[in-house]
């Protein structure tokens, strides 16, 4: 069987862990591939903004780490089955082997999203969809918008919402102790920092903690949300819902690989060492595959990542300290914004859980684990392949997903098709 297309270093997403990883494997000499299933790099805390510039900062960084001769940036890439060290990529011109020396693994974070009756009507999405679909030239403008969940993210959420001209009507915060979350920043200026210039963009916009959505309403499009908070119940009239509890780690192609993972909560991460290293000697993870810890701690633990693969130790020590400042944030962030125990029984028995297989709760009762889900109901056989649902219901406590299996995502009967030796389709 021929040889897959060969490169030392892959790097498997361009977000903040990406690049950093990639700007540091440039100047080794080694040859790097930074491969991404958007047609930009940025990720999705900087994607590109069709209508607005994106900060000059961030230009910056990317272009440093995108620059160097040595990195091949492979846009609108996917990793769709793994054999060995060999990764099999779908893209728009065709499919590809590509073997690697070393792999980093950049796979970033999905929205959690949680059931409640209502959230599958047309125009409830998830706050970071909203954003995402916003940047992406989703029209907004005149459009009333409320926006709800857990996070900061909802506060990202809403300003991009505004920016792109809509009316936002309120930012629900299920959580209760922001006051004693903001105290503590003062250990983390520039997260401080970072809060008030978001307040700042939403000035006249109400903010109220302790505040669920319980219901979207409307016939076709969603119309109304029920808003229960600590002065009772309140009914809202929009147009769009943007409603998140936060993030979890994208494990699958770590999983696929065989790397080790530990439990954070009710969902995996990859368990590192201090190097970044999993349980498998090739293969590093960096950033929100490791655990939910913001851009500050992914971009660093990529630079980490990339200075154990290609063997320079001489910046760690300065890196690991910058590390722990870094995850010491995400860990005050976890405590002040953990889920309150109503969240986790909004879904009433007729609420849809399976979105691509239009399967209530009620069909699950007698279900323990996902395979049984499947045969019972096809939960999780879709399109998304239970990455809504298969979360959601971890989220619940009611059974985890299944381990994947190839193929990752969707994928053309022709890339299956491709030999190890093939090049992509020019």
């Amino acid at each position: 069987m021929a040889d897959a297309v060969h490169c030392d270093i892959v790097i498997v997403g361009a977000g903040p862990a990406g690049l950093a990883a990639a700007g540091v494997a440039a100047g080794s000499g080694a040859s790097v591939v930074l491969l991404d299933a958007n047609e930009r790099a940025g990720g999705q805390v900087w994607r590109h903004d069709v209508e607005h510039t994106t900060p000059a900062r961030i230009r910056r960084r990317i272009a440093r780490a995108r620059q160097s001769d040595r990195v091949r940036f492979m846009a609108r890439t996917a990793v769709v089955a793994v054999e060995g060290n060999r990764l099999l990529l779908e893209q728009p011109q065709g499919g590809q082997w590509l073997s690697f020396g070393s792999l980093i693994l950049a796979t970033g974070a999905r929205e959690l999203l949680l059931p409640f009756p209502g959230w599958t009507l047309p125009g409830v999405t998830g706050a970071g969809g909203l954003q995402a679909l916003a940047k992406q030239g989703w029209p907004l403008a005149g459009r009333r918008v409320v926006i709800a969940g857990s996070g900061p993210l909802l506060l990202a959420a809403a300003a991009t919402a505004r920016r792109h001209g809509a009316h936002v009507l309120g930012v629900f915060e299920q959580a209760v102790s922001m006051h004693r979350f903001a105290a503590g920043l003062w250990r983390w200026p520039g997260k401080a920092w970072q809060a008030a210039v978001l307040r700042g963009r939403l000035a006249g916009v109400p903010y109220r903690q302790g505040s669920v959505v319980t219901r979207a309403r409307g016939d076709g499009q969603v119309r109304e949300v029920d808003i229960d908070g600590p002065h009772g119940r309140e009914r809202l009239a929009c147009d769009l819902l943007g409603v998140g509890y936060g993030l979890v780690p994208d494990v699958r192609l770590a999983q696929m690989l065989g790397c080790r993972l530990e439990r954070d909560g009710a969902h995996p991460r990859v368990a590192v060492d201090t190097h970044q290293r999993s349980s498998r000697p090739d293969v590093y993870a960096a950033g929100e595959a490791c655990g939910i810890g913001g851009r500050d701690s992914a971009w660093l633990e990529g630079a980490i990542a990339a200075c154990a693969a290609i063997g320079a130790t001489s910046r760690w020590a300065a890196l690991q300290r910058r590390r722990r400042h870094a995850r010491a944030f995400a860990a005050h962030l976890h405590r002040h914004f953990a889920l309150d125990a109503r969240i986790r029984s909004l879904a009433e028995r007729d609420t849809t859980i399976c979105r691509c297989e239009d399967v209530p709760m009620a069909a699950l009762d007698a279900c323990d684990d996902a395979r049984a889900a499947k045969l019972a109901s096809r939960c999780g056989m879709g399109a998304c392949q239970g990455r809504i649902c298969g979360t959601a219901l971890a989220e619940l406590g009611r059974f985890m997903p299944e381990n994947p299996r190839p193929p990752l995502f969707p994928v053309r009967l022709e890339t299956l098709a491709v030999d190890p030796g093939q090049t992509p389709a020019s």
